[in-house]
């Protein structure tokens, strides 16, 4: 049977290509190529690592204050440490941290207006 066996990237438009890759690559950590980047998923520390695609309603809050009609997650691996990378590089977060089931979560904005979701896996 044919099917979907995973998430295969994240593409998106922007105004200022070079200037979101070099956000990204600065305080996110992400190690970017001419082309975007690749994430590996495979982790000795975490063999139970996973990727969602989820579906939200048009009149969702939870994109706000972005506009966009997407968000992003990224999987990090120790929450509490990027947050205060991205407060003394001037990075707001939008709302306050949170704590739950799956994990410890924490939002910010990209310079596209796009809200990025921090997520740190339990």
């Amino acid at each position: 049977m044919k099917k979907v066996i995973g998430l295969g990237g994240i593409f998106l438009k922007c105004r200022d290509v070079e200037q979101t890759r070099a956000w990204y690559a600065r305080h996110l950590g992400i190690e970017m190529q001419d082309w975007g980047a690749q994430f590996n998923w495979a982790e000795e520390t975490n063999p139970e690592a996973y990727s969602v695609l989820s579906f939200f309603r048009r009149s969702s809050e939870y994109f706000a204050p972005s506009e966009s009609m997407i968000m992003i997650n990224f999987r990090v691996h120790d929450l509490d440490a990027l947050i205060e990378q991205l407060k003394i590089e001037g990075i707001p977060l939008e709302g306050e941290p949170t704590d739950d089931e799956f994990g410890k979560f924490a939002w910010i904005l990209d310079p596209e207006g796009n809200k990025v979701e921090l997520w740190q896996q339990k």
